[in-house]
């Protein structure tokens, strides 16, 4: 009889260390410092207005390509907070008419933020401002997006996101719009 005492108590103690650490975790206390931090706030703000995004998709960006690591650098060879790879980092600098740009500016944050806004809001008016689309091309190209909307007969109203035939961009653009809901969640208060 002793030891079913002991059981209950046990489990009743497991269940309540449990909800305990569901509940810190889900705490937005605990979101914003360690799952959804908002770093550069103000570059973002800065250029999500210059380039008329949303700063919540620019967080979710930079959360899902590099987690705000500064100095992240992918296999492929991508730099910095918004990931971008040296030849897209010079063709921006080119098209902004940027003549100092090395490629090392890249993971300067403020430089990154600035360039993969300006990026992203130049895919934006690509795509119609179809954020699906937008994203998607932003992390498998341009040209393949296209090629799938003239394979697939996508308009610009495309919205589903489980059609798109590239596993990692499909992963890619549902994390970043789930970060984007979150954050506005957590900051756009």
């Amino acid at each position: 009889m002793r030891i079913w005492t002991w059981l209950k108590v046990l489990i009743i103690g497991l269940l309540l260390f449990a909800t305990g650490i569901y509940t810190v975790f889900m705490s937005d206390w605990f979101q914003k410092k360690y799952v959804y931090p908002f770093l550069y706030q103000e570059a973002i703000y800065t250029y999500a207005l210059q380039y008329d995004l949303n700063p919540f998709l620019i967080a979710g960006v930079i959360r899902t390509e590099s987690k705000f690591i500064t100095e992240a650098r992918s296999p492929k060879g991508a730099l910095g907070l918004m990931q971008i790879m040296p030849d897209t980092g010079r063709w921006i600098a080119e098209q902004r008419a940027q003549k100092d740009f090395m490629v090392a500016d890249l993971t300067d944050p403020d430089m990154n933020i600035r360039f993969g806004t300006w990026y992203l809001a130049s895919l934006k008016k690509e795509f119609a401002g179809n954020e699906v689309l937008y994203l998607a091309a932003y992390n498998g190209g341009q040209g393949n997006v296209r090629q799938w909307m003239e394979r697939y007969g996508w308009s610009e109203d495309f919205t589903d996101i489980n059609q798109i035939p590239f596993r990692e961009t499909r992963e890619y653009v549902e994390r970043v719009l789930n970060s984007k809901k979150r954050y506005q969640e957590l900051y756009g208060r």
